[in-house]
């Protein structure tokens, strides 16, 4: 407002700048705490400019937003109503803070719009519940698109590629990586050109192209994805798609392992994935933690190996101590998810506190409760189809 104004000094804007990021970098800052700003205070000029104005907080693992009753918004909102569209303004937007700022303006703007004409209806019910239905899809839209960003902005593009294949892979194991590999490319591409555009429709126009592509691909392979697909409104369908559990694990064959040499080529990297895939693929339960750090160990390992003078003696011996240590480990933590998604939570605990204390028997009742509680929270976080990704990172 100032600095933008006509015949306003030529160094206002330098000179209001500098200002703002000597505040931000005091010790007694007056702003919010975000990580990497020691990093940013350690430059100078202009580098420290551009380092602060680039910051931006972590996802959150999962979004805060509690939306109050209608009667209560509408108390709220006739107390002061440019208190209340500021308070909301903050709060759902750091709530969905990964949401493209487009869908995440269009979102606020809209629920402002609905609380302003229904707060002074006579029929204040009617008003929200039709002003809601027609709110539904730009919802879905918001919580479906901070989700998809959320995990790119933790994994970046090739790790959501494959953390989509994986989930494909373990909903539809029957479909081959021919044809999953494809749609989980198109997946990331719609993160990596939507989740920081400005252009108005780019995450809903992509998004619902990708989904129709989705269901013309697997309907006619899985009953469950042609359920999901039967829907008019593509918003909802792959809303459905996101929030469908695995399936029961196939009968297939033992995968090959792909050998030293292909590890080490050109397509390495491809080969290391569709090893992945049929590991997902046979393991449905496994959740999306374990598969993402199975991933970064995968890369580790050809980066390691592939670049000394004996590629195969490397990759044999860290292979042989990789098994050894992760295998146990996949299978309790592919039983337990396995269990979490088919058994009622109150017989899933009960299971669990009964396979802990065999398992455990000289623990004391003490440490097995907190092993329960321990195991259950990592259950009831991570087991889902839409985890947070850097949340299960840190539990696994």
């Amino acid at each position: 407002e100032t600095c933008c104004a006509d015949g306003a000094d030529p160094s206002c804007y330098e000179a209001g700048s500098t200002a703002l990021s000597v505040k931000s970098c005091s010790a007694d800052s007056p702003f919010p705490a975000h990580p990497g700003t020691a990093e940013c205070c350690a430059q100078q000029g202009l580098e420290r400019k551009l380092c602060l104005a680039a910051l931006r907080h972590p996802p959150q693992p999962l979004p805060r937003y509690l939306q109050p009753s209608d009667r209560e918004l509408c108390q709220a909102f006739r107390q002061d109503p440019r208190e209340f569209a500021d308070r909301f303004l903050y709060e759902y937007s750091s709530s969905y803070s990964q949401a493209p700022l487009p869908v995440l303006l269009a979102s606020t703007r809209t629920f402002l719009s609905m609380v302003s004409t229904c707060c002074i209806s006579p029929a204040l019910t009617a008003c929200f519940l039709k002003e809601k239905l027609e709110r539904k899809t730009l919802s879905l839209l918001t919580l479906t698109s901070n989700r998809i960003c959320s995990r790119f902005s933790a994994y970046g593009k090739d790790k959501v590629s494959f953390s989509y294949l994986a989930s494909l892979a373990q909903k539809v194991p029957t479909a081959s990586f021919e044809d999953l590999l494809p749609l989980a490319e198109e997946a990331a591409e719609v993160s990596s050109q939507c989740c920081d555009s400005v252009a108005e429709d780019c995450m809903q126009k992509k998004l619902l192209e990708h989904t129709a592509k989705v269901c013309s691909v697997l309907s006619a392979r899985d009953r469950r994805f042609a359920d999901c697909c039967t829907g008019k409104n593509l918003m909802e369908n792959h809303f459905c798609i996101l929030a469908m559990p695995p399936a029961p694990a196939p009968e297939l064959p033992e995968a090959l392992e792909p050998t030293n040499k292909e590890l080490c080529g050109k397509d390495g990297a491809l080969h290391a994935t569709r090893s992945l895939f049929e590991l997902a693929r046979r393991h449905p339960s496994l959740p999306d933690a374990v598969l993402a750090k199975l991933y970064d160990s995968s890369g580790k390992l050809r980066g390691e190996c592939c670049s000394t003078k004996d590629p195969s003696a490397c990759l044999d011996s860290k292979r042989k101590r990789m098994e050894a240590e992760l295998l146990p480990f996949l299978e309790k933590a592919s039983q337990l998810c396995g269990q979490y998604n088919e058994l009622p939570f109150l017989e899933f605990k009960r299971r669990l506190r009964e396979s802990l204390a065999q398992a455990e028997p000289e623990a004391s009742p003490a440490r097995l409760e907190q092993l329960l509680e321990q195991r259950v929270s990592f259950a009831s976080t991570c087991c889902l189809p839409d985890a947070p990704p850097l949340l299960c990172a840190s539990k696994v």
